[in-house]
């Protein structure tokens, strides 16, 4: 991540907490929110068609969708996939129930708590957690926010968490610049700059250590098998998280109907997110003037 972006995330993040309850501000983001429900749509659609490779995949990327919705937590789905797709790959003499049993095993219920205090050491911890685990798509990280930040603190709502996206697809840089803003508008300048760094150092770590090992790694039938199972669990949370804040976005007629442009347009014609999301903010000025 550049200097730059984060200092222009930090500047949009300044602005929404000043004039995000301003109508004007409301009526941009009602019309940004249902593309970016598109432009996710659009990369599970790109990402399924290489990493569904087999009906064990999609089966496994299935099976993460429907867990997730019944609560089971999010690491135990990732990794749970990646273990059950190298089980089932090489091991198939083993019994079923044994790699079947695996996951259930891993870990339990993701269920909602109170909302609990907010500290800013909390905040670090949790994104470097983040940051540490995260894998896939950065569409993948809405998934690990929502399921902190939204369910078990209670720190954001799904609304929050959309606004933040929305807004990190109007500025230069990745996904990942969303930690900034919402470290900014939960802590501050210093909440902003401690939960990017949470965000991003665990991956220069990684990269250094794992760049020369990858390539090895990978001409391994057991981790490859591995990677192809995390990349399908991925890919079910993409699609959980996309259901669940397409609720909070698509709300009414005009908003359908933005998100199926936005997606036919992207899909056809392959556009710019940026002229997507900009072409989506002036639909709801518009909507809001007439």
């Amino acid at each position: 991540m550049s200097a730059p972006a984060m200092l222009i995330v930090l500047a949009m993040a300044w602005a929404y907490m000043r004039f995000g309850a301003a109508p004007q501000a409301e009526w941009l983001l009602y019309g940004i929110k249902p593309v970016v429900i598109a432009l996710i749509l659009q990369a599970l659609w790109s990402l399924g068609r290489t990493a569904l490779k087999g009906p064990l995949l999609a089966l496994v990327g299935a099976g993460v969708l429907a867990l997730s919705f019944m609560g089971v937590h999010e690491l135990v789905l990732l990794f749970g996939g990646g273990l059950l797709v190298m089980l089932l790959r090489n091991l198939r003499r083993m019994p079923a129930a044994l790699g079947l049993g695996l996951v259930p095993a891993l870990g339990g219920l993701a269920t909602p708590t109170a909302a609990a205090p907010f500290s800013l050491s909390s905040l670090f911890l949790i994104f470097l957690k983040i940051g540490s685990v995260l894998y896939g798509s950065g569409y993948v990280l809405l998934a690990f926010l929502r399921a902190d930040l939204v369910v078990r603190l209670g720190w954001l709502t799904d609304q929050q968490l959309l606004d933040a996206v929305a807004i990190g697809q109007v500025t230069p840089g990745p996904l990942f610049t969303t930690a900034t803003f919402i470290g900014y508008t939960l802590g501050g300048l210093p909440g902003g700059l401690l939960a990017t760094l949470g965000m991003f150092l665990p991956s220069f770590v990684f990269v250094a250590l794992s760049n020369p090992l990858i390539p090895r790694l990978r001409r391994s039938a057991w981790v490859g098998a591995l990677l192809d199972g995390v990349n399908a669990a991925a890919l079910g949370l993409m699609a959980a998280v996309t259901v669940q804040l397409g609720r909070a976005s698509l709300v009414d007629p005009l908003t359908l109907a933005i998100a199926a442009l936005a997606l036919g347009l992207s899909l056809r014609f392959k556009l710019n997110s940026t002229w997507l999301v900009m072409g989506g903010a002036l639909v709801g000025l518009l909507w809001a003037a007439f």
